[in-house]
């Protein structure tokens, strides 16, 4: 096989050397023919990077393989990443790893050279070129590029969620791209966030779980009707009321990782619908604070959908191509929004009043969740994440005490959560300063005067208007 191997490449130098295309094309197409006539196997490249692309297969293929490796391979190589909570196994440098699959045998290699002088290109490409070889047998072609390429992809898939650690993602600063042609940084997402520990309504977070986990089981329902598989949501409320602990939990509960989209760092719509093509399936991608990201509330005077050119820290180089609404909606519900499948995106707002009505709709923004002050049942949870004990334990009369004062007091988890932390070992302690806490701020909210606003109706209209949207398809 060697020998008929080096037979090839001189073949082709004088080939190339002497004869023209025409008699080059159909000499190979014979030597082809010979030289499939004597082998029993074929081969397959499967390269890292696939023109300037990241090659999707490639990594699935080293996952995979990386779950035989530790107790199939003679040869490893160990890594484990900076706050990283797990050691991954790959295939050393030009070993080799056979897989069997319904009764079909193959031998993956795994093989490192150092890439040659490189010519011009728009980013640069590592220096050294990776690729995985898969050997099969001649009569085995169907199987292996049918079913268990197929079967590879989708173990790998079940292999990242279970046991890699999930990544928050924030995007390079101008779009720039890594050697690898990646435009997103990452870093191991260990936010301790879940639905359990999540101070809000029980029946409303029960309602939300729900919603979310027929989202992620829904694939065929959304191929049936021709819609992209994703969806919206649209967190809103004052400051500390767990916005960023109800994305946490929606990651923890499905498994996601989280792309944490700054707009600021963003110039033109074609650097958005980039960052989009790079973000993975199962993934929430996030985009906090929207109203005070960039002023999307740029319409003419006649509230038609012409969209102004935005000012100021999203102007480009050139000073003339900004990011519009409209390139952001084509991000959330347009053509580009259907690159990549079972995708969440969850925008947040302290002024949900000031966003463009655009922005709302179903099909956008499916679901409102309104983050509010914290409920007497979301204090019950609160009790037992910081006190380490349930309602029925502490002291009945604070308790009823504290149920007819929460409401009026007016205080988000995050500032209820801070009362408690102080004396969190003294439990009735802390059930009593928080009471009298509440009492303080609810004192100070009878007393304050109320806000003269010759438009308070309109705002409160236009508010209305916007969380009446539908919030179910």
């Amino acid at each position: 096989m060697t020998s008929m191997m080096g037979f090839w490449a001189f073949s082709q130098t004088i080939l190339y050397t002497i004869f023209p295309s025409e008699l080059r094309f159909a000499f190979l197409k014979s030597f082809h023919k010979i030289f499939n006539f004597f082998t029993s196997f074929c081969y397959y490249d499967i390269t890292e990077i696939d023109g300037v692309n990241t090659n999707e297969l490639y990594n699935a293929v080293q996952l995979y393989l990386s779950s035989l490796a530790a107790t199939s391979a003679t040869s490893l190589s160990l890594n484990r990443g900076l706050n990283s909570s797990s050691i991954t196994f790959s295939l050393s440098n030009n070993h080799r790893l056979v897989d069997s699959y319904n009764g079909v045998k193959v031998v993956w290699e795994h093989v490192i050279t150092q890439r040659q002088t490189q010519t011009f290109s728009w980013r640069p490409l590592p220096e050294e070129k990776r690729v995985f070889i898969l050997r099969a047998k001649n009569k085995d072609k169907i199987v292996v590029l049918g079913s268990y390429l197929d079967f590879v992809m989708e173990k790998a898939k079940d292999l990242r969620r279970k046991h890699q650690d999930r990544l928050l993602y924030t995007n390079s600063h101008g779009g720039s791209l890594d050697s690898r042609g990646h435009p997103w940084e990452s870093v191991p997402f260990k936010h301790p966030s879940t639905f359990d520990t999540l101070a809000m309504d029980p029946l409303k977070k029960a309602e939300i779980m729900a919603d979310i986990l027929n989202f992620a089981n829904g694939e065929s329902f959304y191929q049936r009707t021709g819609r992209a598989w994703k969806r919206g949501y649209l967190l809103y409320g004052p400051p500390g009321t767990g916005k960023s602990s109800m994305i946490a939990a929606m990651a923890n509960y499905l498994g996601y990782d989280i792309y944490d989209l700054e707009l600021t760092e963003v110039n033109t719509n074609s650097e958005l619908r980039k960052l989009l093509m790079k973000t993975s399936s199962k993934s929430i991608i996030v985009i906090e604070d929207i109203d005070c990201s960039i002023n999307f509330t740029n319409r003419n005077k006649n509230g038609v959908g012409k969209i102004d050119y935005l000012p100021g820290s999203n102007r480009g180089e050139n000073g003339g191509h900004t990011i519009t609404l409209s390139g952001l909606l084509n991000f959330t519900d347009g053509l580009w929004s259907c690159c990549g499948n079972e995708r969440i995106f969850v925008f947040t707002t302290n002024h949900v009043e000031k966003l463009d009505p655009a922005l709302l709709r179903s099909g956008r923004m499916d679901m409102h969740i309104h983050m509010s002050y914290c409920s007497f049942s979301a204090l019950k949870i609160l009790f037992k994440n910081y006190l380490g004990c349930e309602d029925d334990q502490l002291d009945g009369v604070v308790l009823k005490e504290l149920e007819g004062v929460i409401d009026e007091a007016e205080m988000t988890p995050a500032d209820i959560s801070e009362v408690l932390i102080k004396s969190w070992r003294n439990k009735d302690k802390a059930a009593r300063e928080l009471l009298e806490t509440l009492k303080t701020r609810a004192k100070r909210n009878r007393m304050k005067p109320r806000k003269m606003n010759t438009n308070e109706d309109e705002d409160k209209e236009l508010e209305k208007w916007a969380l009446d949207s539908p919030i179910q398809d």
